[in-house]
């Protein structure tokens, strides 16, 4: 199995195919007064020396429970935080010392950024284009494509607010994706929608890897990772727990079953 320790990853720094390489996080929160009294600490790690990598034209899966870290995972690595230690490259590209070039490699969707209730996918569409340097015509073009593939076309001048959940999460998606980036990071890109859009964007995930895109998704769902993800990443209280392809992290179990049993090999004295 893949050990996704530092060491192994100082020696894959030469391999090309390794797109994304995530080099010993760390990340620590001071709580609130409130959430000390429930911890009974004052401050909580959520990312704990994290290491793994990514391919090109690959999907890899952060497979854990609500709180594991996940999130604060990728949201490091799409430069919304900063680290307290470790670093992560994009190609290269270190997410701590060049984050405005990383931003221009990456996409990064989640269910907690919401689309402005006032504007129109087209305008929206539009504005983000322009804030990417895409050119009137490229953009044009890229719209057409992406507004077709996702139904939006019947939509582009309908107010944010008068969408379904589905659309907005589609029109979110859409939008992420006018800079045409090579490394899309998405946060739960399942959570909370029909089973007819969810099957959309899991289909279009797939469609991404095809064409050579790097996927980084964070989830709890053991089927997304089944159906979708080429390696897989257990992450319990922040620390990666295993790492590798899918056949390697099972060990001859069903992903459920053998993600309870590293469960209670990490959390079992607590039980």
């Amino acid at each position: 199995m893949q050990t996704c320790n530092g060491a192994s990853l100082q020696k894959l720094k030469t391999k090309m195919d390794d797109l994304l390489i995530v080099n010993n996080l760390c990340k620590t929160f001071k709580l609130s007064p409130k959430q000390q009294r429930i911890e009974g600490t004052k401050q909580k790690t959520a990312v704990d020396d994290l290491s793994f990598t990514a391919r090109r034209g690959e999907i890899f899966g952060l497979l854990g429970p609500n709180g594991a870290g996940k999130t604060t995972t990728l949201r490091i690595l799409s430069t919304l935080i900063r680290p307290d230690s470790g670093n992560a490259f994009f190609d290269g590209v270190s997410v701590v010392d060049e984050p405005e070039k990383v931003r221009t490699k990456i996409a990064f969707l989640t269910s907690e950024l919401k689309l402005e209730d006032f504007f129109t996918p087209n305008y929206l569409f539009d504005f983000f284009s322009q804030l990417h340097g895409v050119s009137p015509e490229v953009a044009r073009e890229r719209k057409e494509q992406l507004f077709s593939r996702f139904g939006i076309d019947r939509f582009a001048e309908v107010k944010v607010a008068n969408l379904s959940t589905g659309m907005k999460q589609k029109v979110s998606i859409v939008i992420s994706l006018v800079h045409d980036p090579d490394i899309i990071i998405f946060d739960e890109p399942t959570n909370g929608l029909d089973v007819l859009t969810a099957r959309t964007v899991t289909d279009f995930l797939q469609e991404l890897r095809a064409k050579g895109k790097t996927i980084i998704l964070s989830t709890h769902i053991f089927s997304l990772v089944e159906r979708l993800c080429d390696c897989v990443g257990v992450i319990i209280d922040g620390r990666m727990v295993a790492c590798g392809s899918l056949s390697e992290v099972c060990n001859g179990l069903q992903l459920e079953d053998r993600f309870f049993e590293l469960y209670k090999e990490v959390k079992g004295d607590e039980e």
